[in-house]
């Protein structure tokens, strides 16, 4: 995030004073940059991760590139959400507890809904009950846009949602209740943040899960044929990862009581089609001497995916103060660097 992204309490706040974070996922894409993040503040670390789909790749990036002294300000704990004795050690002297730890994606879902839900719900209650008995002054978690499912208005707003499409939609829906039953029944805050198709380095391109723009560089890097699903004018609202650094910063420190315990989307409030994002690509990848001139390859839509996705960010906006820095455009430039760096290194 950069320095005058926020003038903000919560950046004041942690430049000030040291505290005790836990990042679960924290090998993870999201997980791994809020842990840079932290560490660049000082703050000290505690990681949670079982590697499932994290990256120690992405923990030595870290370490390669941030300062030992404070890289010594973090304790990586390979743990599993599904034990509960994990998730207690884990939670042990904590302050904040940023839980991005989860299992992704609507198609991996949809062909095994049963790891989707233990992941997902049992974890997740794991780590919301060994918060609450370690009385942690907050619990921020990753929620997700999926939640809106069917609704087609646009934009979309957090108090009006549809009927979950996939499996993990219901997965991210439950961890919203569990969060609210878990403050009328023990008094604990939470946030959670609606992530719209967040994107940015250490975004794995690879599986066949991965998202559409980490892959779609990777194979524009490689010259391979890309494959659109459906025409092309499926609409997102993608969200530049240093825009969700800054909301989970908000929400943990957050201190004004109608903050708390509410549901917010993270996104720009804007949207743009795969075709759009497919010319976008090509376009600044000219700047890094990479030309790529194949079409795509258009097929079927996928199953679970909504058509169009916008966010409405005026209640995150008024009741946190958030403010996006990076839109789609800018984004992707900043980001490209690092995925141009990394294929290079690998090639």
């Amino acid at each position: 995030m950069p320095e005058n992204s926020i003038n903000s309490p919560a950046i004041k706040l942690l430049k000030n004073k040291q505290y005790y974070w836990l990042v679960t996922g924290v090998a993870g894409f999201i997980g791994s940059n809020l842990l840079e993040k932290l560490l660049l503040l000082n703050q000290k670390v505690i990681g949670l991760d079982n590697l499932s789909t994290g990256s120690i790749e992405n923990l030595n990036d870290i370490k390669n590139t941030i300062d030992e002294k404070l890289w010594k300000n973090f304790l990586f704990l390979q743990g599993d959400l599904s034990s509960f004795s994990d998730c207690q050690k884990a939670c042990q002297n904590v302050n904040f507890v940023l839980h991005q730890g989860a299992l992704g994606s609507v198609p991996r879902s949809i062909e095994n809904p049963i790891i989707t839900n233990n992941s997902n719900i049992n974890g997740f209650l794991n780590i919301l009950l060994a918060a609450k008995e370690a009385n942690v002054q907050s619990f921020t978690y990753a929620a997700s846009s999926s939640t809106y499912g069917d609704h087609p208005a646009l934009p979309k707003e957090e108090s009006i949602i549809g009927n979950p499409l996939s499996p993990y939609a219901v997965t991210k829906y439950v961890n919203e209740l569990y969060a609210d039953v878990f403050k009328r029944c023990y008094g604990l805050n939470s946030i959670g943040l609606r992530y719209f198709n967040v994107f940015g380095k250490r975004q794995s391109p690879n599986g066949p899960y991965a998202a559409v723009i980490p892959r779609w560089i990777d194979a524009m890097l490689r010259k391979d044929e890309i494959h659109i699903n459906g025409d092309g004018e499926t609409s997102r609202d993608f969200c530049h990862i240093e825009n969700v650094i800054q909301a989970n910063l908000l929400a943990a420190t957050c201190q004004q009581k109608k903050g708390l315990n509410q549901v917010y989307n993270v996104a720009v409030g804007d949207r743009n089609s795969l075709n759009d994002l497919f010319n976008i690509l090509k376009q600044e990848l000219i700047p890094h001497k990479i030309q790529y001139d194949i079409e795509p390859i258009y097929r079927d839509f996928r199953p679970g995916d909504v058509r169009h996705s916008q966010a409405d960010i005026s209640k995150i906006k008024n009741l946190l103060g958030y403010s996006p820095e990076y839109n789609l455009l800018n984004g992707i430039r900043e980001s490209l660097p690092w995925f141009v760096s990394k294929f290079n290194q690998h090639a």
